[in-house]
């Protein structure tokens, strides 16, 4: 039997990684990390439990990976962003795009969040560096704001934790809201959660709202 080409095989192996990838995210978002088996994230991914150690050597290192596609998943245009850009555009954009990830992944904030209330101890060190240089990053954006009066003068650090907590807040305890709510959230829900952060936290740095965020669907969050 010939061997299959070298084409063919990469895109298996691509396919059942995002496979393995997609059943462990749900998985450690569901249990955690103590409490979800390799062969739980098997199963659900309907490949054999040496598949996943094939891949990923083992469930450490899969859940190491895990914690790295977040970052990846959380990517947004304020990555890019400099001081000469308008902050009000820049920081609506941002907590769209914050709330957008909520909506459509949760278990990857879910995943984040039991981490860092676990005591963040599977973090290794090129994590934390990626996570820190960000975080660096864009405090020296904000900072460079305040400095050329752009928005009123705060803790740049403090603004970011007040964002991720308003936004992040919807994916984990979607279930506390559901059961406040007696329903899921909608899209349109998502809209107008959109739209009170927007103005809340902009009004908050002495900023005016952009027009597209006033009370309309936002590209960011869509139906």
């Amino acid at each position: 039997m010939k061997n299959k080409p070298v084409e063919v095989t990469s895109k298996i192996t691509e396919k059942n990684r995002q496979l393995i990838l997609e059943s462990a995210v749900r998985a450690f978002a569901q249990d955690g990390f103590k409490g979800t088996s390799v062969k739980q994230i098997a199963d659900d991914a309907g490949l054999p439990k040496t598949n996943v150690l094939y891949y990923f050597r083992s469930k450490q290192k899969l859940y190491t990976e895990v914690l790295k596609n977040i970052l990846h998943v959380w990517n947004s245009s304020f990555d890019k962003a400099t001081v000469d850009d308008d902050p009000a555009k820049v920081l609506a954009t941002y907590i769209a795009e914050k709330v957008e990830i909520s909506r459509t992944h949760p278990c990857s904030s879910k995943v984040f969040a039991m981490e860092i209330l676990n005591g963040a101890t599977n973090f290794d060190e090129e994590f934390l560096h990626e996570h820190r240089t960000w975080m660096n990053g864009r405090t020296e954006v904000i900072q460079g704001w305040i400095d050329q009066n752009k928005i009123k003068a705060m803790s740049p650090e403090y603004l970011l934790y007040h964002i991720w907590a308003c936004t992040q807040h919807y994916a984990d305890f979607s279930a506390q809201i559901t059961n406040l709510r007696g329903k899921e959230m909608t899209s349109k829900d998502y809209n107008d959660v959109v739209t009170e952060l927007v103005s809340l936290i902009l009004t908050g740095c002495g900023l005016s709202v952009p027009t597209q965020f006033q009370g309309q669907t936002h590209d960011a969050v869509s139906a």
